[in-house]
């Protein structure tokens, strides 16, 4: 996956006027592309940043950052699966140390 999305990428920077893709063809390419599950979305994101591909990192990235975006911090916990390992008293104290973020 993320050769197709060097190649597609570089064939885009590298084609001519008239042969080279509409910036919307190759952003519709990029939303298709990313269209994957979970997993798949966090190995992606694991390779762009070991293989230093910026471009994929950030497209990856602004995907789970769209996930996270207005969601409490249960509802994350149950689109990523995380175990909320706070007792009712600590998660009362860090609520209570960081009233701002919760406003």
């Amino acid at each position: 996956m993320v050769i197709d999305y060097c190649k597609k990428h570089v064939d885009a920077t590298a084609a001519s006027s008239d042969e080279k893709p509409s910036e919307d063809d190759l952003k519709n390419w990029d939303a298709e592309f990313v269209k994957v599950d979970q997993a798949t979305l966090f190995d992606l994101i694991l390779a762009a940043n070991y293989l230093d591909i910026k471009g994929l990192l950030d497209l990856t990235c602004q995907i789970v950052a769209d996930m996270i975006k207005g969601k409490t911090p249960e509802e994350i916990r149950k689109t990523f699966n995380i175990k909320n390992d706070f007792t009712p008293k600590e998660e009362e104290e860090v609520r209570w140390e960081n009233q701002w973020a919760f406003e």
